[in-house]
């Protein structure tokens, strides 16, 4: 069929078959894309080239390829080009402390895709009552058809039994290959040692990687009760309920468990020091552990939870931040590879109608700093730009890394031809500001309202679909799709 001849039939079965969903998706499919001199970089690789994108797929990449016919072309002269970044670590929908988190797959995964994120991996989180296949189910229900990106999931493991048991091996067969857990949150999510350690080896058996919360629930919950027995109800006071002493005993407690077991695990949003050189001690001796920090730990400190007039609520997140002296710690371990991603732990409250509920009471204030738009921008503007961390090492961490260890990879993480289209045009002499007013995110705040970033991403795809141009979101929701993921060992 000739060039002529078939763009005539597609203008037939557009206007024949409007409302087809079949033949839209195969129009969608049959669509090239060509991003022209933009300078790859990827973890290891750094380049000018073409990137020419077919049937979702990177298919060619090479110098000057000629525009086929009826393919976009966007020309990304002076910009970098980005893998589709990954935050694997995220709250959509979540049932927490008597309310729901702020953000549907609507509005999570457009503002997600503005700020260069193209997959998410998010935390599948049952309360100990509940069904664990029933939940995985309602999760999934929540993000079919209406993700505008990729995602998939970490199984919440928040009680073990013989039944539970089951279900997590049919959830593993289901394409899941990480789980989760908690040493913290008791009578929530939290699990005893009994449960972790059989949880930690059955996910050694079916070759899954656990990611764990770690924080001595004692220690939290006995000084918790002190510091209100004391009148010190306020918001700074989450941090001397949970100091870096409790976050460390929490770490150390999962690696002896881990060491036994020989489970591979992952210690979520670390935050200080004192976590870092027990996870370090750990794998210096064997221990299978990757450690993921947050956005918000290398960005801000605990003096912004302890702002007057309850302003400090904006910032209570588990582990909390931390003195400053973490930072250069974390960025350091970072460049250096003792720390393998960066995440956000994205979890949006209101400011006005759900952070109050613990007005009076620091422990009922519902947790989470919201960040999924801003997570690329600042590690870029403030570790990249400010000489913490080079190009290759901000992809590393905020795409490659995660690709691997969540068995994503090559699909995911890299600039290859057979990966997925996903990419991130990135402009780096843009320069702006942080507000509320312009944010995606379905939350009446920002935690950096009015700090500077200094570039973002112009132009991003999904499986070689338009999902933001000009920094607009432009893309199609519910083009996400479930990533179905096979237990390995890292």
């Amino acid at each position: 069929m000739g060039d002529r001849a078939g763009f005539i039939l597609l203008h037939i079965l557009i206007c024949v078959y409007p409302r087809s969903s079949a033949v839209q998706n195969s129009i969608v499919l049959t669509m090239a894309l060509l991003i022209k001199n933009g300078e790859i970089v990827t973890a290891s690789g750094r380049y000018v080239a073409d990137i020419f994108c077919e049937n979702e797929t990177i298919t060619r990449i090479d110098r000057n390829i000629a525009p086929p016919k009826g393919a976009e072309v966007i020309d990304a002269k002076g910009k970098f080009i980005f893998p589709g970044f990954i935050d694997p670590h995220v709250h959509i929908y979540l049932p927490f402390m008597g309310t729901f988190s702020k953000d549907d797959y609507v509005t999570g995964s457009r503002a997600a895709l503005v700020g260069g994120t193209t997959t998410l991996i998010e935390m599948c989180c049952p309360a100990r009552k509940d069904d664990p296949l029933e939940s995985f189910e309602l999760w999934m229900s929540q993000a079919e058809g209406k993700s505008a990106c990729d995602f998939s999931f970490h199984m919440g493991v928040t009680k073990f039994d013989d039944q539970t048991e089951k279900q997590l091996r049919e959830i593993v067969k289901r394409g899941i290959s990480s789980f989760k857990i908690f040493l913290a949150y008791k009578g929530a999510f939290g699990i005893e040692d009994t449960e972790l350690y059989r949880a930690l080896k059955l996910a050694k058996e079916l070759g899954v990687i656990v990611t764990a919360h770690c924080e001595n629930e004692t220690l939290v919950n006995e000084r918790c009760k002190e510091l209100l027995a004391a009148g010190k109800t306020d918001p700074g006071q989450h941090h001397e309920s949970r100091p870096p002493a409790v976050e460390a005993e929490g770490v150390h407690h999962l690696m002896t468990f881990a060491e036994l077991t020989g489970a591979a695990t992952y210690i979520v949003h670390l935050s200080c020091k004192e976590a870092l050189d027990q996870a370090v001690a750990a794998r210096q001796r064997g221990v299978r552990v990757a450690v993921e920090t947050l956005i918000q730990y290398l960005t801000l400190d605990k003096t912004y939870a302890e702002k007057p007039k309850f302003e400090g609520a904006k910032y209570v997140m588990s582990p909390p931040l931390r003195d400053q002296r973490n930072q250069e710690v974390l960025w350091n371990g970072l460049r250096d590879g003792l720390v393998q991603t960066v995440a956000t732990d994205h979890c949006p409250f209101d400011f006005k109608t759900q952070k109050p509920m613990g007005k009076n009471d620091f422990t009922k204030i519902p947790n989470g700093i919201p960040s999924l738009e801003e997570r690329v921008n600042l590690l870029y503007t403030y570790g990249v730009k400010a000489g913490k961390i080079d190009l290759h090492t901000f992809v590393n961490v905020a795409s490659t890394q995660v690709a691997k260890l969540f068995d994503l990879f090559p699909r995911k993480g890299t600039i290859q031809p057979g990966a997925d289209a996903d990419l991130v045009v990135f402009d780096p002499n843009y320069r702006g500001k942080i507000s509320v007013k312009t944010q995606h995110m379905n939350v009446d705040y920002s935690a950096f309202e009015g700090w500077k970033i200094e570039g973002r991403p112009s132009v991003v795809t999904v499986r070689g679909q338009l999902a933001v141009r000009d920094g607009k979101f432009v893309g199609k929701h519910g083009h996400g799709k479930f990533l179905q993921r096979k237990p390995s060992h890292f």
